[in-house]
């Protein structure tokens, strides 16, 4: 069963002179609550495009880890924790193995896997190197948000216990891969599909939606 080492959280603080980010995330000492907004402590500096009940907790798989250490040629970020920004640092757990929907306990909370992670250019600009976005799109190394179905407290150490498969037609790393690689795409029946998934957050729906009309 996957434990999670460590829990990271990050207030919004200066990133490219103009805009402010919570990218950089730092472990938490102790049990802390993750409410139905997010982990408490935990911000982000664009609510446009992030949080939110659908973006609560961050996932970015550890396993991931030693490939991005090799293609980056070593990276000061990957010796340290939540290098992508996440708030789980967790080993055991990838894009290709959990399903949207997926539901997992977590000390006393409930989390359900509600959508990929969009990569954007702040993942370039934190690293410092152009084309990890490109790779992320190719490799389907996203990542994911939980919403919280029942607060409750954890602490590094908690296992992350799976305690409800949800959409099992629909790895994350499938999902990421019909909307976003364009090698990849969905057909019209991938589409209707992924517009049917209840446990898919609206927006993301709403992309398979628009796909399908035009």
């Amino acid at each position: 069963m996957p434990v999670v080492s460590a829990i990271c959280t990050g207030l919004p603080q200066p990133f490219n002179g103009v805009e402010l980010s919570a990218i950089a995330k730092q472990p938490v000492a102790g049990k802390v609550m993750i409410r139905s907004f997010g982990i408490e402590g935990d911000m982000v500096a664009n609510t446009k495009h992030h949080g939110g009940p659908d973006m609560a907790v961050h996932h970015y798989p550890h396993d991931h880890y030693a490939e991005w250490d090799a293609w980056l040629g070593g990276h000061d970020l990957l010796s340290g924790s939540a290098a992508f920004g996440e708030n789980l640092m967790v080993e055991g757990l990838t894009e290709k193995a959990v399903h949207i929907g997926d539901r997992f306990r977590l000390g006393s909370a409930l989390l359900e896997i509600s959508q990929p992670r969009q990569p954007c250019w702040k993942i370039e600009h934190r690293f410092g190197r152009k084309g990890m976005v490109a790779r992320i799109v190719k490799q389907h190394n996203c990542g994911w948000y939980y919403r919280v179905l029942e607060e409750g407290e954890a602490e590094a150490g908690d296992a992350l216990d799976l305690v409800e498969t949800g959409h099992e037609d629909w790895p994350v790393s499938t999902l990421f891969a019909r909307l976003y690689d364009t090698a990849l795409k969905a057909n019209r029946d991938e589409l209707r599909q992924i517009a049917d998934l209840d446990r898919l957050c609206v927006p993301w729906r709403k992309k398979a939606t628009d796909a399908l009309e035009r």
